[in-house]
């Protein structure tokens, strides 16, 4: 009430960005995140399953999404499953789990590394000296403030203990990170950073708590504290979501929302993770919640539920991409929503199947994918060779080849009303991403020969 001006400038400068999709990262079939954390437990609790000796002993503690080598993982490390567990085992306990975000076939129990066998000696679930909060105070940091204990390993797969350094800004309140201290999960050694010489495999050090709490000062103090009309009044959306941008560095992301509207968002919010910097995307668009509502509409029957959405740039549409789980938790199919027209929903059993389908729905929709939108595509005038449909899940799909590229086509009927009719011979234009693929999916097609 007193220094509403200063919590509403916490967050810093917020700039006002161009187009999101110039931000955010593009497609690439292999690289789209399809495994969430609920899931990412399931498959690492199954891979602890598998060693009796091990499962006994231990348990899972919390997923944490990280790059490492510039892949994508949800890791997590093995703790003591209590007090005589650990008396058994001061040493610690016998490595991590690392499972793919990208691949859910992808797990991985790290015991060791470089030859050498892993003990995480300090953690939550160790006792006396080795508990790490415990340990961290009693080295130094008695009078600092401390938050968001992060288990990431290195590019190596040293694993660490990656704690937010705090001050209070604002009297009493006004949480605002410095910097983080990184302590091996092994000897305890403890290292200090500032926000500048943090080294780069520590993808995050604002805490999630601490950006959502500035960004709705930011949006809902936009007038001072007595605006009782909640005119101008922003909030942010159900959940934030870290990502990954085109620059590779990891941003908190989530949309904003006018206060006392839940479906569409009049904006969305990218927030460096590591430096703070927000940038405000000011373009109408669903939420997060209206996406997924929207596309567990699309197979309602199924009663699947959506995970949460992750935005990409599809063919320079943003575009948010999920997957559609059963009750068990298991993926059974993808979903992709426009994000600017929650309405335009692909869904598929595979990854491409939902492309295809979200393309072909993006078109019916009256608008058109532009085939020069990012510089990875290619636009190809040649005469169909070969060409067969079919018929998948309701769906029929049109597989072809032309005389000037060496690749298999496919599309559906939804991107174009001449693919059905298309026979060899047919003078063709198509676009299309340029990728490794053995078949690829076409953005656009056109038959020159209809008519002639």
């Amino acid at each position: 009430m007193i220094r509403t001006q200063a919590h509403q400038q916490l967050i810093g400068k917020v700039d006002n960005g161009d187009k999101i999709s110039k931000h955010i990262a593009p497609i690439s079939m292999d690289e789209i995140r399809v495994v969430d954390e609920d899931l990412a437990y399931l498959l690492g609790e199954k891979i602890l399953g598998s060693q009796p000796a091990l499962g006994s002993q231990v348990h899972l503690g919390e997923f944490y999404i990280q790059q490492v080598n510039k892949k994508l993982y949800w890791i997590a490390p093995l703790l003591h499953s209590g007090f005589f567990k650990w008396m058994n085992n001061k040493e610690g306990t016998a490595g991590y789990v690392m499972v793919s975000a990208t691949n859910e076939r992808d797990v991985k129990l790290i015991q060791n590394v470089a030859g050498k066998a892993i003990k995480i000696k300090y953690q939550p679930d160790a006792y006396f000296g080795s508990e790490i909060k415990r340990h961290i105070y009693m080295n130094g940091y008695m009078t600092t403030g401390l938050t968001d204990y992060t288990f990431e390993v290195d590019d190596a797969g040293m694993p660490y203990w990656v704690v937010t350094k705090y001050q209070k800004t604002i009297g009493f309140s006004g949480n605002d990170a410095v910097g983080v201290i990184a302590v091996n999960a092994q000897n305890g050694q403890i290292k200090e950073y500032t926000m500048k010489d943090t080294p780069k495999w520590i993808d995050r050090i604002q805490p999630i708590h601490f950006v959502e709490e500035q960004l709705n000062d930011w949006g809902e103090l936009v007038h001072g504290y007595w605006n009782f009309s909640n005119a101008n009044k922003l909030q942010i959306t159900e959940e934030m979501t870290l990502v990954y941008g085109k620059d590779n560095k990891s941003y908190w992301y989530t949309g904003l929302t006018s206060v006392g509207k839940d479906e569409s968002a009049v904006g969305f919010v990218l927030v460096d993770t590591r430096t703070k910097k927000a940038t405000f995307y000011k373009q109408s668009g669903a939420t997060e919640y209206a996406a997924q509502s929207s596309a567990q509409g699309k197979v309602q029957e199924k009663g699947y539920d959506a995970s949460l959405p992750i935005p990409y740039n599809i063919n320079n549409i943003p575009t948010y991409v999920m997957t559609l789980k059963d009750k068990g938790g298991l993926v059974k199919m993808f979903a992709m929503v426009s994000i600017n027209d929650y309405t335009i929903v692909g869904v598929g059993n595979t990854m491409r199947e939902a492309l295809m389908s979200y393309k072909g729905a993006y078109n019916m929709s009256g608008n058109i994918i532009k085939p020069n939108a990012n510089t990875d595509k290619k636009t190809l005038q040649s005469t169909i060779v070969r060409i067969q449909n079919d018929v998948k899940n309701g769906n029929s799909f049109y597989y072809f080849t032309v005389t000037d590229y060496p690749k298999i086509f496919v599309g559906t009927s939804q991107l174009s009303n001449e693919l059905p009719i298309t026979r060899v011979g047919d003078v063709v234009e198509i676009s299309f991403d340029i990728d490794n693929e053995d078949v690829i999916d076409v953005s656009t097609f056109k038959n020159n020969s209809v008519g002639k």
